[in-house]
């Protein structure tokens, strides 16, 4: 039972975002078998009983850091903020982190106005290299404004590189996005990105686990990640080297059942490396907007299709095509050797001949039949020639 009163939940789970570390599977078992309340009455307790999977070394800890925690102080600095405080089984409370298990978030920190449980529901993760490419940031910056552009979340994690690009993406379409930080909301960071992160801030929405004033550690931006995979549809990463942390969310994802999905790059840029290795086992391919939306949106959300530019001898007639297709590159050819090629009649391959020869593909020379230059130069573009 709550040591709060009527805000007990709220104020147990707040203090215990200054105890349990993101991600922490064995407090997060605490949580849900004991309820919130109790875990901070024991840890409070004057006998302090340990729970089950605590040593006493971190038993100490963990009271250490309750005993130091002050949840109302803590939402009051939030609420100076402009940031707000929400945990399972409220409304805005996104269910499908739950999918996370005992891994799941004590609560969320938010900032911004829109319903976070309604932003997630038509969410896509865009992350990647912090030291990206021009080519990696072009991408991201696309891929997200289209995303954008038909009304999808984009999420990412406020970092430099690739997620910087994406945010930037979808502001700058008029879009919504959604930055998942690894610190206090009202301590942003990279401080580079200050400016940015207010402005998604102000259009978007900031989500965090840690309470107010506390830095990120390399573990807390490999644990957020998590946050980002379970909060979305798909995870679409944009450049990462072998060990980087955007394939963390991308794995995150597929166990957790979420599409993933990989921009390809040069086969030489060392930054793509680990996107390839994804695309080589259960990742997708996705060069645009319009493919990432085929894949997590609703049925009927189709990519068009991919075709080269229509040349004018596609808009042939079949019959003409095969004539067309039978003369040779070089030289000439008399009728019966075109007519043996295209799999058809001597008079209906004059015919066709006569055909073409109007439309400036063929010119005859006594008996026999060659393709003038300008037939020349559209089959090689057809097949591709630089």
């Amino acid at each position: 039972m709550s040591q709060h009163g009527g805000d007990g939940e709220l104020l147990d789970r707040v203090l215990l975002t200054r105890v349990i570390e993101p991600g922490d599977e064995i407090g997060g078992r605490w949580v849900r078998e004991y309820g919130a309340g109790e875990v901070v009455r024991r840890l409070r307790a004057a006998d302090g009983a340990a729970l089950p999977g605590a040593s006493p070394k971190r038993w100490g800890g963990l009271r250490a850091r309750a005993r130091r925690a002050e949840p109302e102080r803590d939402l009051a600095v939030a609420a100076a903020a402009g940031v707000r405080f929400v945990w399972p089984g409220q409304v805005e409370w996104p269910g499908q982190l739950d999918d996370l298990g005992d891994a799941r978030p004590v609560g969320l920190w938010v900032r911004g106005r829109p319903s976070l449980r309604t932003w997630a529901l038509r969410s896509v993760a865009v992350v990647g290299a912090r030291a990206c490419t021009e080519y990696g940031a072009h991408m991201a910056v696309t891929l997200a404004a289209g995303l954008a552009e038909r009304g999808w979340v984009v999420v990412s994690g406020g970092a430099y590189g690739v997620d910087g690009a994406a945010h930037r993406g979808a502001l700058g379409a008029g879009g919504a996005t959604v930055a998942v930080l690894a610190c206090g909301l009202d301590r942003p960071y990279p401080r580079g990105h200050v400016q940015l992160i207010e402005r998604i801030g102000e259009q978007g929405l900031l989500v965090g686990e840690l309470p107010p004033g506390d830095h990120p550690t390399p573990s807390r931006f490999v644990l957020r990640n998590r946050v980002i995979a379970a909060l979305t549809r798909g995870t679409v990463v944009v450049e990462a080297a072998y060990r980087s942390g955007s394939l963390v969310t991308a794995r995150a994802a597929q166990r957790l059942g979420r599409h993933t999905m990989g921009v390809p790059g040069p086969a030489t840029s060392g930054l793509s490396g680990g996107v390839h290795e994804l695309l080589r086992q259960d990742a997708v391919l996705v060069t645009d907007a319009a493919d990432v939306v085929e894949l997590v949106g609703d049925m009927g959300e189709l990519a068009p299709d991919r075709r080269g530019p229509v040349l004018p001898r596609d808009l042939l007639e079949p019959a003409a095509r095969r004539v067309l297709a039978a003369l040779p590159g070089r030289g000439s050819a008399a009728v019966p050797d075109i007519a043996c090629g295209a799999q058809t009649s001597e008079d209906d391959t004059i015919a066709r001949l006569y055909e073409l020869r109007a439309l400036g593909y063929v010119e005859r020379h006594g008996d026999d039949w060659k393709l003038t230059r300008q037939a020349m130069i559209s089959a090689r573009g057809g097949r591709g020639a630089c």
